[in-house]
């Protein structure tokens, strides 16, 4: 793919929209209606509005979504592939880029719910599992690789799988992944050999001057995408504040919390590893007097164990789930009810990243957030960012979680 040396001024466009997953302009097969529909989407959201349009239909023209967690930014790419894609034709003709392994299981997940019906082949390539078994899976030939740049990078350049029938391309959060570093990654996996015809979707919370720098570089005459942050969907999502004054009164506030109410699925969001197992700590120091059943997850911990905590915390043998933001992106529990931030987030962005795991697509969540003295300023600055009002949980909590 050459360097685009026309690039437009980047602005927003006036985009085609569609009002309906059945719009006859987007032709979806039945099987794929079926899909959408089964996996709890039943309008397009505002990102899905405005970009599966130029993503299947503008042939001239790649594509760039600005959108926060939470908004249907997953669905928008996964319906655009399955869409264009041959199922009969049993070769890779879309690859998705991501910056954490996470995010890749969860987005390999969407792909197989949404085309459950469309029979999806799907190789997940991520660091930390076996590459001779993805080795195996592509030969075996898929529709769809998806995974993290380093795997992805080696899986092309040792000819594991041909670059000729990619049909589209999409790099999804761009930002997180330029701050890890894979910037200089993300150009040598342009430099391959993609088909000049290839489709580019980059999708990106912030557009940062390193993303942008990508846009010139490799994207034709990109069609600018942005969901604002007030057209975020955060009506199924109730926000609270508890003021606990002292962190040392987050603890038994947490404790009061539990005997209140009945929850089913719950995370926890610390903002570093020694407040998560300091609170881990805590949780155990009581286990006589209340069983509350958790797990934890961090960065720290190997692939391995981490799916098993995930696996264990999905199938309800845990109630909650402790953890620091490496799970404030990529990850879609349909039970989740409850997102408490034991600490407000450092980056306002995470915010969003965070309570955007419940209330997903329209579904009703509560996101509760413990603030000490300190915080005052940050919570209004969070307010302020997103147009949103943090309420004080009132007394009758119970009426909340009904």
């Amino acid at each position: 793919m050459p360097e685009n040396e026309n690039h437009s001024q980047l602005a927003n466009d006036n985009v085609e929209k569609i009002e309906s997953f059945e719009d006859p302009r987007l032709d979806l097969s039945e099987n794929l209606l079926r899909g959408i529909y089964s996996y709890g989407f039943e309008k397009p959201s505002p990102i899905q509005q405005q970009a599966i349009y130029p993503l299947i239909l503008d042939n001239n023209r790649d594509v760039i979504g600005q959108a926060q967690s939470g908004t249907g930014k997953t669905g928008t790419f996964v319906i655009s592939i399955l869409k264009l894609i041959n199922f009969d034709d049993i070769y890779p003709q879309a690859v998705i880029i991501v910056p954490t392994r996470e995010l890749a299981i969860q987005i390999q997940n969407v792909i197989i719910g949404i085309g459950e019906y469309c029979k999806v082949k799907v190789c997940c390539c991520i660091g930390g599992q076996n590459v001779q078994a993805d080795i195996e899976l592509l030969q075996k030939g898929v529709h769809v690789v998806v995974g993290t740049p380093g795997r992805i990078y080696h899986m092309i350049k040792d000819t594991y799988f041909k670059l000729n029938r990619i049909k589209l391309l999409i790099i999804d959060e761009v930002d997180q992944m330029l701050d890890r570093g894979f910037k200089d990654q993300l150009y040598e996996i342009f430099q391959l050999g993609f088909p000049l015809n290839v489709k580019i979707g980059l999708f990106s919370a912030t557009l940062k001057e390193d993303t942008l720098s990508i846009t010139k570089k490799f994207m034709k005459n990109p069609v600018i995408i942005e969901v604002k942050k007030e057209e975020v969907n955060l009506e199924g999502i109730k926000q609270y504040y508890i003021n606990v004054g002292k962190d040392e009164h987050k603890f038994s506030t947490l404790i009061d919390l539990y005997k209140c109410i009945s929850l089913n699925l719950v995370i926890i969001y610390c903002n570093n590893k020694q407040k998560l197992m300091k609170l881990a700590d805590e949780l155990i120091s009581i286990k006589k007097e209340i069983d509350i059943s958790f797990g934890v997850i961090h960065g720290d911990m190997d692939q391995d164990e981490r799916n098993k905590i995930m696996n264990q915390f999905k199938s309800g043998n845990y109630r909650i789930l402790l953890s620091t933001d490496l799970l404030a992106r990529g990850i879609d529990i349909q039970q989740l009810s409850l997102v408490i931030n034991y600490d407000i987030p450092i980056n306002r962005e995470n915010y969003m990243h965070r309570i955007g795991r419940t209330g997903r697509y329209g579904r009703k969540g509560v996101a509760l957030n413990f603030i000490t003295d300190r915080d005052g300023f940050a919570v209004k600055d969070i307010e302020e960012f997103y147009h949103i009002h943090i309420q004080e949980l009132p007394d009758q909590i119970e009426q909340i979680f009904m």
